[in-house]
């Protein structure tokens, strides 16, 4: 059974959260406090996703989220934010998260973005890919799911390696933003194109050597991206 850790301090909403995750079969661990979060993450290591409520006092949503993405890449990551706090979605997904749900929120959008995410993040039955995709000075391993570039290893968390994936698989060819969203998000996401472009924002601080002046993943103005080989 997968389990989750919902951090959200107002006990209401989080018992709403919590009951409806184990309705969908998940194992929940709670917590009130991003100080507390940290402590559960430390005690259940098998946590394999994260929700997390921005607005908390003491250690906010995005500072759990930036310590989380310190140590563990592949802890998926769902912040909630109210539906007003756009910089909040923005701030949310630059600092590592890989979805966010807005406030208020029914139980079919929660249930069905937690389950998305699950499968994006390899599910249990995801089939084992051996190979390895080459282009210098990039080395994408499918079989662990990393990247190196001339040698040394790009830390990405896993909805970034898919996005990766897609660019490697497809060098040189124009990729929309609707394009991208539905082979890594899936064709039942949710949310807004725009978790595109946050992503690829986040990508080229990773895997640029200029990320003002990008070389490898380029804008198609009005269109999308290209992975520039």
């Amino acid at each position: 059974m997968k389990k989750v850790l919902v951090l959200e301090d107002e006990a209401n909403i989080r018992s709403f959260v919590v009951l409806n995750l184990k309705r969908a079969g998940y194992e929940t661990v709670e917590a009130g406090s991003g100080e507390e979060a940290l402590e559960l993450l430390k005690q259940h290591p098998d946590i394999r996703l994260a929700l997390l409520d921005v607005m908390l006092p003491g250690i906010d949503g995005f500072e759990v989220c930036h310590r989380i993405r310190a140590s563990n890449s592949k802890v998926g990551i769902i912040m909630l934010t109210a539906r007003t706090q756009e910089m909040d979605k923005v701030t949310g997904l630059m600092t590592g998260a890989d979805d966010y749900v807005t406030k208020p929120f029914s139980p079919a959008e929660l249930t069905a973005r937690v389950d998305a995410l699950s499968r994006r993040l390899g599910g249990d039955t995801a089939p084992v890919d051996n190979g390895e995709i080459s282009q210098p000075p990039f080395l994408l391993n499918t079989r662990n799911r990393t990247l190196s570039k001339n040698g040394q290893r790009i830390k990405l968390t896993q909805v970034e390696y898919s996005v990766m994936k897609l660019f490697m698989d497809n060098p040189g060819k124009a990729l929309s933003r609707e394009e991208i969203l539905e082979s890594v998000w899936g064709r039942d996401y949710y949310g807004e194109v725009k978790i595109v472009d946050v992503n690829i924002r986040r990508l080229r601080l990773k895997v640029e050597d200029d990320p003002t002046n990008p070389t490898y993943i380029t804008t198609v103005w009005g269109f999308g991206y290209k992975w520039g080989f």
